[in-house]
């Protein structure tokens, strides 16, 4: 079975990590997130995820846990198979929620009603019984377990109320987050890479319900 580096895992692996929040917890904007959050190019609808180049003068992101440079535009419409809320560790500072997110076949229910999804750890879980309902490798390509850091308040809270089932278009930026001390956080830039740093890491600019 292939796997999505920390994001996509076909088997649950076991492990240390970190603390996770209690249910219920709502998700917070990181400390000195700005309003200012130009939308990218959006996906048509229907469409794979949509990524495209960084704009002219669309500078660093400068927050208080990290400074966040822009790497692309980001913009897809998907099915949020799995939602968690996280309050411990570094990257919860930025980012207080993982979504796991499906689009194409990923999005379709007699697929997922054959996958058994869960998150943990940062990281997206799938498992299945007999044989995969799609091709391994199409599962890769079409869902991934996103870590959504909030670009203020208002998308704050657009989050928290994000539920597994829900159908959602996000537009925002992948983005490598930069810390004073050299602690460094990078988004992956592609849908089908496997392996450590496979995750995207998205600063949201706008979550629109579909």
């Amino acid at each position: 079975m292939s796997l999505r580096g920390w994001c996509v895992l076909a088997v649950l692996v076991a492990g240390i990590g970190w603390w996770m929040s209690r249910p219920g917890d709502a998700p917070a904007a990181a400390a000195g997130a700005s309003v200012q959050c130009p939308s990218p190019p959006g996906v048509a609808r229907g469409e794979p995820p949509l990524q495209s180049p960084v704009p002219d003068g669309f500078a660093a992101i400068r927050l208080e846990p990290a400074t966040l440079q822009p790497l692309a535009g980001f913009s897809l419409e998907a099915r949020v198979l799995s939602r968690e809320d996280y309050s411990f560790g570094r990257e919860s500072k930025l980012s207080p929620t993982d979504l796991a997110l499906g689009w194409g076949r990923m999005r379709d229910d007699a697929v997922l009603e054959r996958l058994d999804i869960d998150q943990s750890n940062r990281w997206y879980h799938y498992r299945w019984r007999g044989d995969p309902p799609i091709p391994v490798a199409e599962i890769v390509r079409s869902s991934a377990n996103m870590h959504m850091i909030p670009a203020n308040a208002t998308i704050a809270k657009a989050l928290a109320r994000l539920e597994e089932g829900d159908r959602v278009r996000i537009d925002g930026w992948l983005v490598q987050a930069d810390a004073p001390d050299g602690w460094r956080w990078r988004s992956s830039l592609s849908r089908e890479d496997s392996g450590g740093g496979a995750c995207e890491v998205v600063y949201v600019c706008s979550i629109t319900p579909q």
